[in-house]
């Protein structure tokens, strides 16, 4: 028998890519059963598949061998379980955005008024960050805390306290699509490679037998549909596909996802963004907010 390992995915354009990559044959994501990356390595994975924050409790309570995490998040629970980022998948290019209502001409606007979105995540980061871009001072804001979904939809249906959200995607789109007087304030295009989307294995698991061979599975299944997706013959099929696994959204759409949230597509992009001189100032950026924040301690 071929040793088994876990990988706790959510719906995220990127992340998808798994689910797409088991419903098309690269990976056989039950338990016990192997599809063709599996055999080459040697490793049986099990796909698991939750909302985002029960994936990081999973991986948080050894229930997983691996999760799909962003480089923000990898701080919390890692400070329990050690964690090696294995693969960059990609990265937020307008995918997290501010939204607000006519009534909001510019940044300044926003004082004295709630600003809603989920704390201690990638859109109070994404919102602290472009404050301090704009020379603001993030004291005279006020980020109130509320899920992504019910802030988007509270908005949607124009409740008069939802003048201004800090959603991602598919909020940002559904939300821009329902409002035609919401405009995008600000977004993560200001601050390229901060926000990574990645993959990150247990130490523990990386050092069981097989632990590699499944890291190198998990990789390659990652790049084989990226593959199809570089593929013009392939690309609309693949994008459809990966839209059925992220908010059952149609081509169009899933065309305006990949322009925002730009996948690391080859090997070359993904050891580009690991080796690269960015990184440790970016995670020191990241680090900062996450201990101001009260996210991680010092």
């Amino acid at each position: 028998t071929v040793p088994s390992f876990s990988l706790a995915w959510s719906e995220y354009p990127s992340w998808s890519v798994f689910g797409v990559a088991d419903v098309t044959g690269i990976i056989n994501g039950k338990k016990g059963e192997l599809g063709p990356v599996e055999e080459k390595w040697g490793v049986d994975i099990e796909l698991k598949e939750a909302e985002y924050d029960p994936c990081l409790a999973m991986y948080g309570a050894g229930q997983c061998d691996a999760v799909c995490i962003t480089n923000m998040d990898i701080l919390s629970p890692a400070t329990g379980r050690p964690g090696v980022m294995v693969l960059p998948t990609s990265t937020s290019d307008g995918a997290d955005a501010c939204l607000v209502t006519a009534d909001i001409k510019s940044v300044e606007d926003l004082k004295g008024k709630k600003v809603y979105g989920l704390e201690k995540s990638v859109s109070e980061y994404c919102f602290v960050r472009n404050l301090e871009l704009l020379g603001q001072k993030e004291g005279d804001y006020e980020f109130a805390n509320m899920d992504p979904g019910a802030a988007a939809l509270a908005m949607q249906q124009k409740q008069a306290a939802q003048q201004a959200i800090v959603v991602w995607n598919p909020f940002v789109m559904e939300t821009l699509g329902k409002r035609k007087d919401v405009r995008v304030l600000f977004d993560s295009t200001k601050i390229p490679n901060e926000i990574i989307d990645s993959v990150v294995v247990a130490k523990a698991s990386l050092e069981k037998e097989g632990g590699e061979a499944f890291a190198c599975a998990v990789i390659e299944a990652y790049y084989e549909v990226n593959k199809a997706l570089a593929d013009s013959t392939k690309r609309n099929d693949t994008l459809i596909a990966i839209g059925e696994k992220f908010s059952n959204l149609g081509l169009e759409q899933m065309e305006k996802v990949v322009e925002q949230t730009k996948f690391y597509g080859t090997p070359d992009d993904g050891l580009a963004v690991l080796t690269g001189a960015d990184l440790p100032k970016i995670m020191d950026t990241v680090v900062s907010f996450c201990v101001a924040h009260g996210i991680v301690d010092k």
